[in-house]
């Protein structure tokens, strides 16, 4: 197969639990690089916050936000903020049940509150910088969000307010009962498939590598969808593939499954 782009979560994907990665997932992004395959990250993160990992690793083409925003050769491919409406009615049910919200804009991130061990550990976990107090100001430009301190049969209650929205366990060592707002038709999948539309290139040319359920549609858009070892086991029946941990180059022994890597 002539596979020409390669899409590439960073959270338990790229990034081990100490915010590093392997040597050889640096030389395995150089290697496909090289054959003129295409890189992506593709992650939950917001953007403003990746920029540095980006430019270490050599890569310059984006999606973020869980899908909310791409980009490629510095011109946006997809712009979806979320409803206004939405974060409103999320954000009086999380007051109501002491859950915390971080909101991402495309320069800042917006937390409900900076002060409480929640959002301080949250923001410590993701190394996260440009935070501030969440306003109504910014409810119009928000791309993405994510809910802290929600127990597992609190999901239902935010799910239940708005049809083609789901909540997506974050699978990432040291946060606990956080997930990410996810919309059925703003995901990493939906982005994919928008940046393969625009790209000209079949799903059967594309790879993705993920590790959360919030890489689910992602992995479902391309031919070759990687899970790691560390994953989330509910995340298995999507992924055409399993391959090594983050902690053991996961990325470089995926790759080289399919012959692109040695």
């Amino acid at each position: 197969m002539n596979y020409k782009i390669l899409f590439l979560d960073i959270d338990g994907t790229i990034l081990k639990p100490d915010h590093t990665y392997s040597p050889s997932t640096k030389e395995a992004i150089v290697q496909v690089q090289q054959q003129g395959i295409l890189v992506f990250l593709c992650t939950g993160r917001p953007l403003h916050e990746v920029n540095d990992l980006a430019h270490d690793l050599g890569i310059d083409a984006y999606i973020g936000y869980n899908g909310a925003y791409a980009a490629y050769q510095d011109k946006p491919l997809v712009n979806e903020p979320m409803k206004q409406h939405t974060l409103e009615s999320f954000l009086l049910l999380a007051s109501k049940h002491h859950h915390e919200l971080v909101c991402y804009t495309s320069e800042k991130n917006y937390f409900t509150t900076l002060f409480n061990s929640i959002t301080k550990d949250f923001a410590e976990v993701f190394q996260l910088k440009q935070n501030e107090r969440l306003s109504d100001h910014v409810l119009d430009l928000i791309l993405g969000a994510s809910i802290m301190n929600v127990s597992p049969d609190q999901i239902k209650l935010y799910e239940a307010m708005e049809e083609g929205i789901h909540l997506s366990k974050v699978n990432v060592e040291g946060v606990e009962n956080c997930y990410d707002i996810i919309r059925k038709q703003v995901n990493k999948g939906e982005a994919v498939k928008g940046v393969l539309k625009h790209l000209q290139i079949k799903k059967e040319q594309a790879i993705a590598f993920g590790d959360g359920m919030n890489d689910k549609e992602m992995l479902q858009a391309v031919g070759e969808g990687f899970i790691m070892e560390n994953g989330d086991p509910n995340l298995l029946p999507f992924a055409k593939h399993q391959t090594t941990s983050v902690q053991n180059s996961g990325i470089f022994n995926g790759l080289k499954q399919l012959g692109l890597v040695k």
